[in-house]
């Protein structure tokens, strides 16, 4: 055994090392993420390797160490972050402070030991269940940090800057047409792969949240940005790790876990062009003692609306309509942890949101008022969530938790339309979610290789969702019953000195879920992380994924809806010849299935220092994707793909059927009169039979330390995509991508970052490929959109006194002011830009003001 002297001269050791680092003084303290890629080794050389990379000062006791091994680290963490990943599952506690780490061991006394051991909770990692394991998916991992640099302030505005991520399902100001979804209750959403918000799924802490409105997704607008330590974003398959929802992918929003003394900020802003005036108000205060700690937030936000008179691209084609809702909001979320034995911690996190939203739509004049001619939609929501767990630390490494959660989301729609000031007809609507879950999970090892430990996790759990729509009195639930294993087997370690293999990993994982009356299904899952070198490693993984169909997609009412012909494509009928079209649910419909692919390449040389590489293929095979069939209403009697969905030449007694089949809507400026009818279109939800996506992600980043603690941070990301879909096995196979409301084939942003001491400036550039109108004859190409943001962020020096801790950013989004393609829209309450793929905001100016108190 080493005795105390050499105990102390090793420690002493350490610390002389970790001082002597040329970019400590540098990067001392910076919150902000960094990519790691630190492979499986002895936890000394681990926590060098995280104090050279980060700058940050960590003391440890070497001598104690020895023989102790650490897990590989992957991916993008804070400094603190990355320590905590590695010293789970040892003997070894952490203390954080702002000037370093400090690693205390066995002979630690007994107070400090229990405070450190309660930071040193393992933390939340998305695309495995087993801690340390590797994840053999792409992680896009994102900061509020380098979000504020960008003069960002909330969650949706950070997670539009993925370009993997699709504006289309449920946001703000998406138009009332547009086939993959519209504006419905005012809410954001995670879209991965253009594959619908309710094919994303999306967590709090791991935990799953109540869906919002009425397509089964997940509102990201109640989460305060000041209260995230980061969020991780899996474009990859992951029903064998998550469950049903995860085709796209997977977003975990990871909370802070401590904060000490409270944070205020304030931000003012608006469109040049006119409506967008911004107000924000947020406030994240904390506490922190020796055995728990906890974080409350709240985020207050109001936003003026956008009408079509103040944009010159809409103010001759639909003057009366509003392009972008007038949106309120107030956040309040709550999270906290507590150590109440040795070995058994609780924590809980909770939010509330309340939402109200307003738009006019086809007032006559720019100016005038919609109780002329025209209506106006208001949007009120209401969300609730709470997710508790106990935590227990087992022998032998193995870790239990026991968690929940329970959700509320109350999303009501109004739709009051006016003729010369009569009430003409109100739609009234409250799309109402409730879910709850249950689950338990134990991981730990389960034998050892010469490379290292493999590890298991399993888990069982209970899910329930209920829908409810008040307009056709809907009220159905569903329910899951689910089980869960996956595998990290470490084949080859860096230790073993094998040629050309640094590391070789094998991850494997299997769900079986249990949905009553709708399917029983298990799905696999298998990775593989090969590394020849230091300098480059390959991943690659395979899996099934499936969804089931959502409640709404199953049982909302069928709507029968009368339309001119030429709104339906009809040419040649006469000018008041009228179509029937019928939307809704389908409760005969069967869960989608697909098979998905990544193959990432990731190079991060040692010789250059701060540079980081990723390329992904990517490939997903959907079947019986739920859709509705025809994309484009336009084209619904001009396109021969939809004959068969088609009765061109309809009877009195088909009529008659079919305006029997729901509620009836009459879009037309006339009376119902059979006789006009001229066909009659059924586009209700269906099974289509295949969708192929293919796709190439890339990410760079470049760090340059230059003197004096500044640094230059230069950075790139794109997303390449291609959708083909074939409706059934008659019709030809058609592309998506590229098409108006679709996603288009590029989106990316590149940015070029300076840091100093106090000063932050960035400059980011936002491409927006363009897409084809192919409603029309002929086809007229939409242009792409490039914006350029600018922002500028100054903290103050001062330690104490009035002026100290003041944080000031002034930023401009789309600086140039580039402005969306003009597309042909058939009704005067349709925007005339594509609402899916572009911005009205316009230029954007900002300040933000924030202070630590």
């Amino acid at each position: 055994m080493p005795t105390a002297r050499n105990r102390v001269a090793s420690s002493l050791l350490a610390i002389a090392i970790v001082h002597a680092m040329p970019t400590a003084a540098a990067y001392a303290g910076d919150p902000a993420p960094r990519q790691f890629d630190i492979p499986a080794q002895s936890l000394s050389t681990s926590l060098l390797a995280i104090g050279t990379a980060s700058g940050r000062q960590i003391l440890f006791p070497s001598a104690e160490m020895a023989g102790v091994k650490a897990p590989p680290v992957h991916g993008r963490y804070t400094a603190d972050d990355a320590v905590r990943q590695v010293i789970a599952g040892t003997s070894f506690a952490a203390e954080f402070t702002e000037d370093a780490i400090y690693i205390r061991g066995r002979s630690a006394p007994g107070a400090t030991r229990a405070e450190a051991r309660q930071d040193a909770q393992e933390i939340v990692v998305t695309g495995t269940h087993i801690r340390g394991g590797a994840i053999t998916s792409p992680v896009v991992s994102l900061s509020p940090e380098t979000a504020r640099d960008a003069g960002l302030t909330t969650l949706p505005e950070m997670l539009a800057t993925v370009p993997q991520n699709f504006g289309g399902g449920q946001n703000p100001g998406l138009g009332a047409s547009t086939p993959t979804g519209n504006d419905s209750s005012g809410a954001s959403t995670i879209n991965l792969r253009g594959l619908g918000p309710d094919a994303t799924l999306t967590l709090l802490n791991g935990h799953r949240l109540p869906y919002s409105a009425q397509r089964q997704s997940v509102d990201i607008s109640t989460i305060p940005l000041l209260a995230i330590d980061r969020v991780e974003v899996v474009p990859d398959g992951a029903s064998a790790l998550y469950g049903s929802d995860a085709v796209g992918g997977v977003a975990n929003i990871i909370l802070k876990r401590d904060y000490q003394g409270l944070l205020t900020s304030a931000l003012i802003g608006g469109a040049t062009d006119g409506g967008d005036f911004d107000q924000q108000y947020d406030a994240l205060a904390g506490h922190k003692w020796g055995s728990g700690g906890f974080i409350a937030a709240y985020e207050f936000e109001r936003t003026t609306a956008i009408q079509a008179y103040q944009r010159s691209y809409s103010r001759d084609l639909s003057p009366g309509l509003t392009l972008y809702p007038a949106l309120k909001h107030h956040n309040i979320l709550f999270s906290g942890h507590q150590q109440i034995a040795s070995n058994l911690s609780f924590q809980i996190d909770a939010f509330y949101n309340q939402r109200t939203g307003d738009h006019d739509f086809f007032a006559n004049d720019a100016r005038g008022s919609y109780l002329l001619a025209g209506g106006e939609i208001t949007t009120r929501t209401k969300s609730i969530a709470v997710a508790p767990s106990l935590q227990l630390t087992l022998p032998q490494g193995w870790q239990a938790t026991l968690s929940g959660s329970y959700g509320q989301d109350h999303s009501r729609f109004a739709n009051v339309q006016y003729l010369d000031s009569v009430q003409t007809s109100a739609t009234r609507i409250c799309y109402c979610n409730a879910s709850e879950t249950a689950e338990l999970n134990a991981s730990g090892p389960v034998l050892t290789l010469p490379a290292g430990s493999v590890a298991l996790a399993v888990g069982a759990g209970y899910r329930s969702s209920i829908f409810r729509e008040t307009n056709q009195q809907i009220h159905v639930h569903q329910h899951d019953y689910y089980g869960y294993g996956e595998l990290n087997i470490p084949l080859i370690s860096a230790a073993m000195d094998v040629p050309l293999v640094r590391r070789l990993t094998f991850t494997s994982a299997v769900r079986y879920e249990s949905y009553p009356g709708i399917d029983k299904i298990a799905t696999p899952k298998l990775g593989v992380l090969y590394a020849p070198t230091d300098d480059f490693d390959i991943k690659g993984s395979w899996g099934k994924s499936f969804k089931a169909p959502t409640l709404f997609q199953q049982y909302t009412t069928t709507n029968v809806a009368l339309f001119p012909v030429s709104a339906l494509g009809g040419s040649g009928y006469p000018s008041t010849a009228t179509g029937i079209l019928i939307l809704g649910g389908n409760q005969k419909l069967k869960p989608e299935r697909a098979d998905t692919w990544t193959a990432t390449l990731s190079i991060h040389p040692h010789r250059w220092s701060g540079t980081h590489l990723d390329l992904t293929y990517f490939g997903i095979n959907f079947r019986n994707r739920i859709v509705t069939p025809i994309a484009y209403r336009a084209q619904a009697l001009s396109n021969p793909i939809y004959a068969d969905l088609v009765d061109f030449n309809p009877t009195d007694a088909a009529k008659v059927a079919a305006l029997a089949r729901g509620p009836f809507i009459n879009v037309t400026s006339g009376s119902y009169d059979p006789s006009s009818v001229v066909a009659i279109v059924d586009n209700s939800n269906l099974n289509a039979a295949r969708q192929t996506i293919r796709g190439v992600d890339a990410a760079f980043d470049y760090r340059l330390g230059l003197s004096d603690g500044q640094s230059l941070l230069f950075t790139g990301y794109g997303s390449y995509i291609h959708i083909m879909q074939r409706l059934s096995a008659l019709q030809p196979e058609t592309q998506l991508t590229g098409t108006v409301f679709y996603p288009p084939h590029f989106r990316g942003r590149a940015g070029l970052v300076w840091s100093g001491k106090q000063l932050t400036v960035s400059a980011y550039a936002n491409y927006t490929g363009g897409v084809d109108d192919r409603r029309v004859t002929p086809v007229i190409r939409v242009k792409a959109m490039t914006t350029l943001d600018l922002a500028l962020r100054y903290r103050t020096k001062e330690q104490t006194g009035i002026l100290a801790g003041w944080d000031i950013v002034l930023a401009s989004q789309n600086l140039l002011n580039d402005k969306p393609g003009v597309i042909s829209q058939s009704l005067v309450y349709d925007p005339s830009y594509d609402t899916a793929n572009y911005s009205p905001l316009g230029r954007v100016v900002s300040l933000s003001i924030a202070k630590r108190w």
